[in-house]
């Protein structure tokens, strides 16, 4: 049986490529999971990836990653990240870490950016590295 690693997206990423290339870069969505699938074969796992623009399938999602036996979830919850209690609780909720992932760097943008409800239960951030922080998450989730 191979090891399944969830990829979750939150909201506006499907948008990626569109939305704001100078901040969040060129790559679509679709470019990053080939980006995934690709290296996921190298280490041996499996990817699952997925997008919402609905915080309540995010949270199913990460139930589900718990009743599935998920190696690893790693976690752009996009905007959620900085607003929702409810995803800080769900994955305390869930055995199975949790990567936060960003294509910027939240630090360094607008204030309301540096609080991370999902940093605060997650076991890593990567961040600021483009659709490159989902390889290095990735990579990391492998090793969990």
């Amino acid at each position: 049986m191979t090891d399944t690693i969830y990829v979750l997206n939150g909201p506006n990423l499907n948008l990626l490529g569109l939305r704001e290339p100078e901040i969040y870069g060129s790559a679509t969505l679709d470019d990053i999971a080939g980006m995934l699938e690709d290296r996921a074969r190298e280490l041996g796992v499996e990817v699952d990836v997925r997008q919402t623009n609905h915080e309540g399938h995010l949270i199913d999602w990460l139930h589900e990653a718990q009743a599935e036996g998920a190696k690893a979830v790693l976690l752009n919850a996009a905007a959620y990240t900085h607003t929702s209690i409810a995803l800080l609780d769900a994955i305390r909720a869930i055995k199975v870490p949790v990567i936060e992932v960003h294509l910027s760097d939240p630090k360094t943008r607008e204030e309301f950016r540096h609080l991370s409800y999902v940093g605060m239960a997650a076991v890593q951030t990567v961040e600021g590295l483009g659709a490159q922080s989902y390889i290095v998450a990735l990579d990391a989730a492998a090793l969990l």
